[in-house]
């Protein structure tokens, strides 16, 4: 792709975001989103492969459906109450459509059918604004308008989410797959809090985009796609490996780990708000994702196949890359002793 080309993409993508995060009207919103979406498309399409093409239609129509719906659910509530403001949507069936283009936008279920197969058509560094940065303005939205949502329909989507989120990844062999599953789980874990406490949703949103940002990177930088590439990747790079299945097991939310402190803080809320049992499901849920997380690090590091290929093992790599990669990877691990100076900020 053109450079000047890519340049204008990425500026379009930023300018989308910052539109529609710093945005009060509804139209201002919209027409973030709007540019967010023309802006990625001719990214996820670049490699011309037919999968690729075929990634970037899908993900057209969805988002231009998930688009009109916003538009829709605004359009009523100035129609009934004379505002345009986003913190203003007080209209029930307005609520209702906003909280389904939205959870379209993200790709909660029942409509996660599209970003699987977005994420399998892109390359790794598009599946990673996929994942992170184009799910940044859907959330702002959600956040400024969570004190009028309808938390039964959140609720059920969040914990319908996490659960078929870990039971898909369980049979998958394609990494990107299993990381666009990874990603519907956690979504389930911000949209159940959405509604209790919208700053910890943020919070979550924050540091599980530090962590798959790390796993994205990284597999970037091993260049692996699926689990079979990966039995063999430690030969190229081993202490990189070494990092890849801790910054996994933090994805996993285990506890001596940055993935661990959004779990908890949302299993504290929910037991303040007296939902007991929602916090037992959901985190009985979250171990169908911890088995494929713990199966991506016994492959990327524990498995030794009896004939692996001979490697030189390559000690020096892209160093604007190693930077960036060590920041992430080391925030992704050691954020949990931290933790009381981040409460302070939510």
């Amino acid at each position: 792709m053109n450079p000047h080309a890519k340049l204008i993409f990425y500026a379009s993508l930023l300018l989308g975001t910052t539109i529609t995060i710093s945005s009060n009207h509804w139209m201002m919103a919209w027409t973030g989103l709007e540019i967010n979406t023309l802006a990625i498309i001719p990214l996820i399409a670049k490699s011309h492969h037919p999968r690729a093409i075929e990634a970037s239609i899908k993900y057209f129509l969805v988002q231009a459906a998930a688009s009109a719906l916003v538009l829709f659910s605004s359009t009523i509530n100035a129609w009934h109450t004379g505002q345009w403001d986003i913190t203003q949507l007080t209209h029930p069936t307005a609520c209702l459509l906003l909280t389904t283009a939205i959870a379209t936008k993200l790709g909660l279920v029942p409509f996660h059918f599209w970003f699987p197969e977005v994420l399998q058509g892109s390359t790794l560094t598009t599946a990673l604004l996929l994942s992170t940065m184009m799910k940044f303005p859907p959330i702002t939205l959600l956040f400024l308008t969570s004190h009028s949502l309808n938390s039964t329909l959140l609720t059920s989507m969040a914990i319908a989410s996490a659960g078929l989120g870990g039971w898909m990844g369980l049979n998958q062999t394609q990494i990107r797959k299993i990381l666009a599953f990874s990603s519907i789980s956690h979504l389930g874990w911000m949209a159940i809090i959405i509604i209790y406490n919208p700053k910890l949703t943020l919070l979550t949103f924050y540091l599980y985009s530090l962590m798959t940002a790390t796993v994205f990177l990284t597999l970037n930088t091993i260049k692996v796609t699926k689990l079979s590439t990966m039995m063999i990747s430690w030969t190229k790079m081993p202490m990189l490996n070494a990092t890849l299945m801790l910054a996994l097991l933090s994805l996993a939310g285990l506890p001596p780990l940055t993935g661990f402190l959004p779990k908890w803080l949302i299993i504290q809320e929910l037991t303040k708000q007296e939902l007991t049992s929602t916090a037992t499901i959901i985190t009985m849920l979250s171990l169908l994702g911890l088995f494929f997380y713990l199966r991506l690090a016994y492959y990327s590091t524990i498995t030794l196949p009896p004939n692996s290929t001979n490697h030189m093992k390559q000690w020096h790599t892209n160093k604007s890359t190693n930077t960036l990669l060590a920041i992430s990877t080391s925030l992704s691990i050691s954020l949990l002793p931290l933790s009381p100076m981040i409460l302070t900020t939510i």
